[in-house]
């Protein structure tokens, strides 16, 4: 059986041109010709073929695949051994591209520049969710306060993250005892955990005035995402996140005041809106008494 250039390109799912490269390089010769002088390929030429793909696919050079195929007793399996070592060397070096690159995508995603061991000793149970991270991302992308709150986040060292860290867990033990007090989401004690919590969102990552800091709580609610990352799941309790959103939101009617115009800090009304006051490098400051949130919950 003798097939054309065409046909053996077909089902060798290579190109006619590449058929006619190893032709004129003498790696694959076809052993015969029609009477019209077009290439035919037999059985032979065939199993050639099928080695030269091979070898092909594993990365060898023409010229190192016709040394191969022309001398018999040729150190095949060596240099087959030798391109499984070097292989092997490719796919470490790819799986470490692998890894930056997904570190690069976390840092945008969340704005966290540590690496995962300073992170899991930082951040312990709580976990960053890339696909909430990424959500957010695009929900908020036009939103100054959550640029302000991802660039606060990037700079943000170690012993920075750990300090936000200690102040959460603080918060939440609070947050925890209140609830299992069934302390009203309405009453004094709910509501100042509430005005923590919307203070270190301040002092950390941006200005959080009332309407975000509810917009924040209504995530808490409807995403369970969101709220993980104020509560991790093997300390949260079935209405938990409703009750913090439902102290926000009375934490906000009281801040803002009987008209819905904004209180200073002393519970005083402006006859104007004025921001949140600004520390160091652009970051809010507010009291030591604050307590927690990520990144990804600002808005």
């Amino acid at each position: 059986m003798r097939y054309t250039v065409g046909q053996v390109a077909g089902f060798a799912g290579v190109t006619v041109r590449t058929l006619h490269h190893y032709d004129r390089a003498g790696l694959l010769t076809p052993g015969e010709r029609s009477n019209s002088g077009y290439r035919l390929y037999g059985e032979a030429d065939l199993a050639r073929l099928q080695q030269i793909l091979f070898y092909r696919e594993l990365g060898f050079t023409l010229d190192e695949i016709a040394e191969i195929l022309a001398d018999p007793h040729a150190d095949a399996l060596g240099r087959l051994r030798a391109r499984r070592q070097a292989l092997r060397e490719q796919i470490d070096r790819l799986e470490r591209l692998v890894e930056v690159a997904e570190r690069a995508m976390e840092v945008q995603r969340t704005g966290v520049t540590l690496d995962p061991r300073e992170r899991f000793e930082v951040f312990g149970e709580v976990a960053f969710d890339l696909s909430y991270a990424t959500e957010a991302g695009l929900k908020w992308q036009d939103s100054p306060g959550h640029r302000t709150a991802m660039r606060s986040a990037a700079e943000h060292t170690k012993e920075d993250w750990a300090e936000l860290m200690r102040e959460a867990a603080r918060w939440r033990e609070e947050l925890l005892a209140a609830f299992d007090a069934e302390e009203p989401a309405g009453g004094e004690r709910a509501m100042e955990l509430a005005e923590a919590h919307r203070r270190h969102i301040a002092r950390w990552f941006t200005p959080c005035p009332s309407d975000m800091h509810r917009r924040i709580a209504d995530d808490f609610v409807s995403d369970a995402r969101a709220f993980a990352l104020v509560v991790p799941p093997s300390q949260q309790r079935p209405g938990l996140a409703a009750y913090l959103r439902a102290a926000v939101v009375a934490n906000a009617e009281r801040r803002t005041g009987p008209r819905g115009r904004p209180e200073n800090e002393t519970g005083l009304h402006h006859p104007h809106p004025e921001p949140e006051g600004e520390g160091e490098g652009g970051r809010v400051r507010a009291s030591e008494s604050s307590r927690s949130s990520l990144p990804e919950e600002v808005r």
